[in-house]
């Protein structure tokens, strides 16, 4: 069964003209837990340096051939014109994934990945569509088929803190 936590924050600020539609997921924390592994996290909604944020913090592990901790939210497809995604991230230096699905993967390892940042200063996360990585698939990301988004602290042990605000589509 997955260890679920629902949480739904409104992303807002002053880059949401800039760059149109902003994304208000109800996010849940889903944890290698699922085949297994024993990772362990939440999701939770609070002040981080200031402003509004969704935090997942816990801690990944490879044992028990697990590794991986995320929070992940159902989306539908981005405004048409939409070239790729964005959001504000402040974290512990490590490395993170942004994961697209698309009604197009059947599988639930198959997703399009992208590595990214999480710096202990709020920065900006810019990731057009066209640097996603097809995992496990021969399908092409098709924005319009865009159906999840997740973020994941995954394949390494460590300790995972990782914030996100304003979560928005590029025009």
């Amino acid at each position: 069964m997955w260890k679920m936590l629902t949480i739904a924050l409104a992303l807002a600020g002053p880059a949401q003209a800039e760059y149109g539609m902003t994304l208000t997921p109800d996010w849940e924390f889903v944890a290698d837990t699922v085949m297994g592994g024993v990772s362990t996290g939440t999701v939770t909604q609070q002040d981080v340096a200031g402003r509004p944020a969704v935090r997942l913090t816990g801690d990944v592990s490879t044992a028990n051939d697990g590794g991986f901790i995320q929070m992940a939210a159902d989306v539908g497809p981005p405004p048409n014109g939409a070239r790729g995604i964005a959001f504000d991230v402040l974290g512990n230096g490590e490395t993170y994934e942004l994961r697209l699905r698309t009604t197009a993967l059947t599988r639930p390892w198959q997703s399009f990945r992208a590595p990214f940042v999480a710096p202990s200063v709020w920065t900006e996360v810019r990731l057009d569509f066209s640097e996603l990585e097809p995992h496990k698939t021969e399908a092409e990301f098709d924005p319009t088929e865009l159906r999840r988004i997740g973020l994941v602290a995954v394949g390494r042990d460590f300790r995972a803190d990782l914030a996100v605000a304003n979560l928005r589509f590029i025009e």
